[in-house]
Formats: C-alpha cells, sequence, structure tokens
C-alpha cells in the first residue's frame, strides 16, 4: 500500500510541486551565498536515519572541495542542526512530518551549514542537567562555530538556522 502525501499544509512546498529549487531557494535562504562557488543541496526525512546520512553528506562533500580541514567540525554541526530540526518535525506535526532541507555552502574560506524545516519556532538553547544526555546541541553549534543564527526565510514558511566555520 503507498501512501500519499500533499504539501497543502506546508507553505513553500506546494508552489514548487513538492521540492524546493536548489539555487533560486538558496537565493531566499542565503542570500550571500548565492554567487558562492561551492554549494550543496539535500532533503530529508524527520527520520532517525537522516542525521547519520546528514553527517556523511557532509564529510564527503567537503572532502570533494578540499576543505577537509574543516570537515570533523562541520560534521558536528550538521549533526546537530540536523537533529534539532528533525525532532521539531516530528513533535510538532500530527502525521506526516515534512522534509528537512540541508545546504553546505562555501566560498573556500568557509563553510556556511544552512538547515530548513517547516516550523516556524525559533531555536531556544535548553538548560540541561549535568547528567543530562540530551539538550546541549545549540550550545555546542555556539561553541564549534564562528557563528550562527537563525531566520524566517520570506515566502517560504518554516525557519533556516546556520552555523559557520572558518578555515584559518
Amino acid at each position: 500500500m503507498t501512501k500519499t502525501t500533499s504539501t497543502a499544509g506546508w507553505p513553500g512546498l506546494a508552489s514548487y510541486g513538492g521540492s524546493f529549487a536548489h539555487g533560486a531557494e538558496l537565493a531566499r535562504v542565503a542570500p550571500f551565498a548565492a554567487g558562492w562557488p561551492l554549494q550543496s543541496f539535500l532533503e530529508l526525512g524527520a527520520f532517525p536515519g537522516a542525521v547519520p546520512c546528514a553527517r556523511l553528506h557532509a564529510r564527503q562533500v567537503l572532502w570533494e572541495w578540499g576543505l577537509a580541514a574543516l570537515g570533523e567540525t562541520s560534521e558536528l554541526l550538521v549533526s546537530e542542526l540536523v537533529t534539532k530540526a528533525m525532532q521539531i518535525s516530528r513533535t510538532a506535526t500530527q502525521d506526516i512530518s515534512p522534509p528537512i532541507r540541508l545546504w553546505i555552502v562555501s566560498d573556500k574560506a568557509q563553510v556556511v551549514i544552512l538547515v530548513w524545516d517547516a516550523i516556524p519556532l525559533r531555536p531556544v538553547p535548553e538548560d540541561a542537567a549535568e547528567d543530562a544526555e540530551t539538550g546541549r546541541g545549540l550550545l555546542l553549534v555556539e561553541a564549534l562555530s564562528t557563528q550562527w543564527g537563525w531566520h524566517f526565510p520570506p515566502g517560504l514558511g518554516g525557519k533556516v538556522v546556520w552555523a559557520r566555520a572558518v578555515l584559518y
């Protein structure tokens, strides 16, 4: 039995047939990076298996770009941002979780990781107990990245959380 899904409830999806156009949408989520020479896009389901897929994608892309020196940091940033997007997408929806979108862009001196999810709630760092095994993702993003932030991209719905790592 095949389950059919509709994108009508998710702004920005229906108008693109349920799929973002890579370059056009990058210009909307990160206008500063639209002209950068190195760009990668990956759409993922909001499932726990998306996190290791995103990490592996980041590792391979940065290796291909000759930016393996940023690989470990970028993998951790991707892991934390995709995990957070997956968790909020799965808890905020009843039946069908919307996709998560990952962009990795570089101007050869820095890498910016952008993760879009359809839930328009700002990310809030948690106060995790000392013995807690979860809840430190955004604190880790803040510690590992040169800069990080989030915004609500106009006309797309949802939010983009991003992190920047610089090659020194």
